[in-house]
């Protein structure tokens, strides 16, 4: 079993932002940043606890989702080398994204539809939620959290083998056997991380926006100044932690040694 170093995955993330950060960045505001400030825009107001109405923004919606997930591949692959072009990263990124987003449905799908039937189960008041719900709903939520760890790495195995939705699962469940604690850790750090991020960042553009703009208003400047620097921390806080993905793989792979370790690319 190869040995897994947190350390050097994040040394040779940071020398991967040194060699190549402007294409990082032009990734991560071309991918990221503009399709989830549009989806942020056109999404309407919602009473708290409550989803919008289904309409034209949801199509939107997804469609910045799989833009991001492309964004996702791409970065994974300009982090894992030979060095290419964003364009050609892109462009690797939209060869793969079927295999990786049909792998992200199968195993988030039945999460999901659990949770939705819990959630049907306790209804619109949730004084209603019996002890029971409330446990099997913190049980699953234990349970996604255990696997979403074992297939952390789906991204640049998706970026670097030409496997399918359920290789690309078995192959990340067996990368992560023995390497839970330290997976989880990292996960963490960068979860945590980022809300303390977006919660400073909310905090402070927020009350300059109203001061010098007035009340924040659904598709007003102040909003679109809000969205920007969200979607901004976001893009960083995700760049950085595809790339450690990257690297973590080519270290189990044993094809980490240095920034730029070549690994077998995807056709």
């Amino acid at each position: 079993m190869a040995a897994l170093s947190i350390s050097r995955a994040w040394d040779d993330t940071r020398a991967c932002l040194r060699r190549d950060g402007r294409l990082y960045a032009t990734v991560a505001l071309a991918l990221f940043v503009v399709p989830g400030v549009i989806a942020e825009l056109v999404t309407p107001a919602a009473p708290a606890g409550q989803l919008p109405t289904p309409g034209y923004w949801t199509g939107l919606s997804m469609l910045a989702l799989l833009i991001s997930l492309i964004g996702q591949l791409a970065v994974c692959r300009l982090a894992l080398g030979p060095a290419i072009s964003v364009g050609q990263a892109i462009r690797h990124g939209v060869r793969r994204a079927p295999a990786y987003v049909a792998a992200a449905i199968i195993w988030i799908l039945p999460f999901l539809l659990l949770f939705a039937l819990l959630a049907a189960r306790v209804g619109a008041n949730p004084q209603t939620m019996s002890a029971g719900v409330a446990l099997a709903m913190l049980a699953l939520l234990v349970a996604f959290v255990a696997v979403a760890v074992r297939l952390i790495l789906a991204s640049p195995i998706a970026t670097a083998e030409p496997l399918g939705p359920l290789g690309i699962l078995k192959r990340s469940w067996s990368l992560t056997r023995g390497r839970w604690l330290k997976l989880f850790g990292c996960l963490l750090l960068f979860v945590i991380a980022l809300l303390i991020a977006m919660f400073a960042v909310s905090a402070i553009i927020g009350l300059l926006a109203t001061l010098l703009l007035g009340e924040i208003e659904p598709l007003s400047v102040g909003a679109l100044l809000l969205s920007l620097a969200t979607q901004i921390v976001g893009a960083i806080v995700t760049t950085l932690l595809m790339i450690m993905l990257a690297r973590i793989y080519a270290q189990l792979v044993g094809t980490g040694q240095g920034a730029y370790a070549s690994v077998p690319q995807a056709p």
